[in-house]
């Protein structure tokens, strides 16, 4: 092949220069002079998944992880449209990823090629779908309009979202002639930040007569804004509470794994945000899974917001993409300020309470307590959709110096799998993933991926041979009639390591055999699984089954 230099060339160039070390997918004909170009570059490896949604939720996870841009890249047809469901959930929490489609040559567009998605002649337009699931979305006409169009892309992304360049197979295998930076974008193709002007929220926080409560979002781990935070909700003597989805931006302390909002959240933050003068949301829209029971709290108290979207519930917003300038700013105005009341005492570790359950296999409390004791400090922690998720938000602590992602904005079930994995590409450290049986039958071939590059993720299947938070449901709102929701048995560690040679997995049964199996699962060199044993019939520590269940008649106590 002639070695000139071709638009996938100015990509992974591009690539190179903004510190992009992996690009995730799933090779195919339209998209392999890409891989053709990773192959030959030096600083970036290919990865490839087993699925489209698992390599768009590793360039998730990746970006997530604070490694850098996530770049997937997919083949036409059924490939790209595989992505959708994974850019959704990157739209939806504001991650900031680049997705290379690749398209059937431009000559052929509309004349019945195989995998037209170029929307002429009744064909399927690329272009409207991906459109509503980005930031950006632009297909790629001419050669050198990939210079200005790759910066373009790149700067959407980092203002929050997915952005995606369609890139017909001929475009990609010509040859750039103008390399002259455009659109007045240049470096790593990222924004001017725009860091908001605090004055409103300072008047506010000047201005309050009692304690002020922060409630801390996703964005504020985007922007790497957690010693701004913190410095600031000292200066305030403020009570901080995090969001489900950034369970680890809390302090030195780990204090925020005992003030988490929400469906799986601390009991005692409603009466927090109740009893303050002014309650700052930073860095996130308080979707419901965040502002679940503090509702009612936050129609009394005057809230002020700052960040790069606006709470869904109404307050005094200000704009920020850049929260360590923004908050840094609040910091250095509100330096002489007459110290104003303290929040009265950090909230006491407090859990929710389910109804006691004796049926068969380990309870979801008593799980979570064992990996808290034997996961270590600076380890990854990446949780899945349902009952375990919702029981893992609520029961487990963040390790220090570690991260803590679960996917909330559309909630698809086997993320963690493909994010976990990008997570252990961009951070190369310990990783968990805990997720169910639902989600790994999904999804869950992806743990051959991690054996295929000897990643250090240790899979942790709950197995309770159904999809349980249906089941839940089926209980407590349907009577408990019936169930669709069920699954015949399965062993899980057992057949993955008959399935995968070299890979060492446990089957757990009872609560005495986990200590060690995670233990082994955790030190091993490469992947491991340990697949537990548990009941569908076990509520979770999730907050709307509780209120339901404490209404049908279940007894329930709080801690």
């Amino acid at each position: 092949m002639s070695r000139q230099y071709r638009v996938v060339d100015h990509i992974l160039e591009c690539f190179g220069d903004i510190g992009v070390g992996h690009i995730f997918g799933v090779d195919g004909a339209n998209i392999e002079d890409l891989y053709d170009a990773a192959y030959r570059h030096p600083g970036i490896t290919a990865v490839v998944a087993k699925h489209e949604f698992s390599a768009a939720t590793m360039a998730d996870g990746y970006s997530r992880s604070g490694a850098g841009l996530g770049v997937v890249a997919a083949t036409s047809g059924g490939g790209a449209l595989n992505l959708v469901p994974g850019l959704a959930e990157s739209l939806a929490s504001r991650v900031p990823v680049l997705a290379l489609v690749g398209q059937p040559p431009a000559p052929m567009d509309g004349r019945g090629s195989f995998q037209d998605i170029s929307g002429r002649n009744g064909s399927l337009d690329a272009e409207t779908l991906f459109s509503a699931v980005s930031v950006f979305c632009r297909r790629i006409e001419k050669p050198d309009d990939i210079v200005g169009s790759l910066r373009c892309a790149i700067a959407a992304a980092h203002t929050g979202g997915p952005a995606v360049l369609l890139l017909p197979k001929d475009i990609q295998q010509a040859q750039v002639v103008n390399q002259r930076p455009v659109n007045g974008h240049g470096g790593n193709g990222r924004a001017a930040p725009g860091p908001g002007d605090p004055h409103p929220i300072l008047r506010a926080l000047r201005g309050a007569d009692g304690p002020v409560t922060i409630i801390a979002g996703e964005q504020v781990a985007r922007d790497d804004a957690r010693t701004e935070l913190w410095a600031l909700a000292d200066l305030l003597g403020a009570q901080v509470a995090c969001v489900p989805d950034a369970k680890d931006v809390g302090g030195p302390d780990s204090s925020s794994d005992y003030a988490l909002t929400g469906v799986a959240g601390h009991p005692g933050v409603a009466a927090l945000v109740a009893t303050s003068a002014v309650c700052l949301v930073v860095g996130t829209r308080l979707p419901v899974t965040a502002r679940s029971g503090i509702d009612a709290a936050l129609a009394t108290v005057r809230t002020v917001s700052i960040g790069s979207a606006p709470p869904y519930l109404p307050c005094t917003h200000v704009h920020s993409d850049d929260l360590r300038a923004s908050l840094a700013a609040l910091a250095h105005g509100l330096r002489g300020r007459a110290p104003g009341p303290r929040a009265p005492h950090r909230l006491r570790r407090e859990e929710l309470e389910p109804p006691r359950h004796h049926g068969p296999g380990v309870r979801y409390r008593d799980a979570m307590r064992v990996l808290d004791t034997v996961v270590p400090a600076g380890a990854d922690i990446v949780v899945d959709a349902g009952n375990t998720g919702a029981s893992a938000l609520h029961y487990l602590p963040v390790r220090r110096d570690g991260r803590f992602i679960v996917a909330l904005g559309m909630g698809g079930m086997g993320y963690s799998f493909g994010a976990g994995i990008g997570m252990a590409f961009g951070r190369a450290r310990r990783t968990v993933v805990i997720a169910g049986d639902g989600a790994f039958f999904m999804h869950g071939m992806e743990i051959h991926t991690a054996l295929q590059y000897r990643l250090p993720v240790t899979f942790v299947l709950f197995n309770n041979n159904a999809h349980a938070m249906c089941v839940t449901r089926e209980q407590l709102f349907y009577g408990d009639l019936y169930s669709y929701n069920r699954f015949r048995p399965s062993e899980l560690g057992t057949g993955l390591g008959a399935m995968f040679p070299g890979l060492p997995a446990a089957e757990v049964t009872e609560t005495g055999e986990l200590p060690d199996a995670l233990a082994s699962a955790l030190t091993t060199d490469g992947p491991a699984v340990v697949s537990i044993e548990c009941s569908a019939d076990e509520i979770p520590p999730f907050a709307p089954f509780l209120t339901a269940a404490k209404e049908d008649g279940y007894v329930t106590a709080r801690a």
